[in-house]
């Protein structure tokens, strides 16, 4: 696959979280091929060390599997410091990480699922771009992408926890964007509608088909759809660009 030069992301690393399948892999593979240097960071070690043999073997880029729970402080700040000490750099984060729970009404759902499904998508998100944000600001240079939903800005029936999470990621995406706004850091968010991973299978085939109908192209979309979007905002070529959630939804929001 060819990239134009001037998305070439040569010399820059990006730390891409849940990366060792699904979105996270394809945005990590685009990346990669873009000449970036990637962090496969992902809870499963073993997944992240497979997808990182696999795109080391597909691109001349470096990748770098690296274990970390997005729910854990620590977990994050360790893994950071880890890339800080093996590359002196962190040019690109892309906040992928994410569960879409179990699908059920409000009041069938424990407040242990709503916790669980915040504590990832939102949470993983704050917790993994405060490790980040002080390196890009003493650089006065980075690109932050959260990965967050079309469900944060219309809501899915029975997803009450997910879309709640998604819209607080649309949320903290324009409010962060805004603090760092003269730095050199570009913050944005990609709003997905439906997209063929794993995370469907969290889902009933009722709830896919609900989602699906909504959308105007009548399809789902695919990771490397994702990819193509989250890589303008993770370049240098991203510089007027901040605060803003791009759709990649079929055309099932236009706002």
């Amino acid at each position: 696959m060819s990239t134009d030069s001037f998305l070439v992301l040569k010399d820059q690393v990006a730390i891409v979280t849940g990366a060792a399948a699904g979105i996270g892999a394809a945005i990590a593979r685009r990346l990669a091929r873009a000449q970036a240097g990637v962090v496969i960071a992902d809870l499963d070690a073993s997944a992240a060390a497979e997808t990182a043999d696999s795109i080391r073997s597909e691109t001349n880029s470096e990748a770098f599997p690296l274990a970390m729970d997005v729910t854990n402080p620590a977990s994050v700040e360790q893994a950071v410091q880890t890339v800080l000490q093996r590359f002196g750099r962190v040019h690109i984060l892309v906040n992928n990480a994410g569960i879409a729970g179990r699908a059920a009404p409000l009041w069938e759902q424990s407040l242990e699922e709503w916790r669980q499904v915040v504590e990832i998508n939102l949470f993983g998100i704050v917790h993994c771009c405060r490790a980040v944000i002080n390196a890009m600001r003493r650089e006065r240079y980075g690109r932050i992408v959260n990965i967050a939903s079309i469900a944060g800005k219309e809501g899915n029936p029975n997803m009450t926890a997910y879309s709640a999470s998604k819209a607080a990621v649309i949320g903290f995406t324009k409010s962060l964007a805004k603090e760092v706004a003269t730095e050199g850091i570009c913050v944005n968010a990609v709003s997905p509608a439906v997209v063929r991973t794993r995370l469907l299978e969290q889902l009933t085939p009722l709830h896919v088909e609900y989602m699906t109908e909504r959308i105007p192209m009548r399809r789902t979309g695919s990771p490397e759809e994702i990819a193509a979007v989250v890589h303008f905002l993770a370049s240098k070529d991203c510089s007027f660009v901040t605060g803003q959630c791009y759709d990649a939804s079929g055309g099932r929001a236009t706002y």
